[in-house]
């Protein structure tokens, strides 16, 4: 068993700043790569970020590279998302989620890969 809480979101202007925060506690942190999501209202949850269990792979989807980056702190069991030039478009509620399976680089970017998640934390980009 995984426990996830995100936190860091809230309201911010277009071309402003945010950085995500979820901490993880049960199961050995290092041990999982993780991944962040997000969901819009009236949208599909969609990928936005992951990154591998060392830090060493990252991945992105194309909408928000140049602007957000993933990071990781094994020693604090966290994951971050940095969010640059925030755009209204990334205005959606954000999920952090340990990855329990498949392999290869799609299947980073695939709900069906991520076994616990987080409750999300609301991110709102006003223009």
């Amino acid at each position: 068993q995984v426990q996830l809480v995100e936190s860091g979101g809230g309201l911010v202007q277009a071309g402003g700043s945010l950085r995500l925060s979820c901490a993880a506690s049960g199961r050995t942190f290092s041990l999982y790569d993780m991944g962040w999501f997000r969901q819009a209202p009236g949208k599909e949850r969609e990928f936005v970020a992951a990154i591998t269990r060392s830090g060493a792979g990252t991945y992105y989807a194309d909408s928000v590279k140049g602007r957000l980056s993933i990071s990781r702190d094994n020693a604090k069991n966290r994951v971050y998302l940095q969010m640059n030039n925030l755009k209204p478009e990334d205005t959606a509620v954000y999920y952090c989620a340990t990855k329990g399976s498949g392999t290869g680089r799609n299947s980073y970017t695939l709900m069906r890969s991520y076994d616990y998640w987080g409750q999300g934390t609301q991110v709102t980009v006003s223009s």
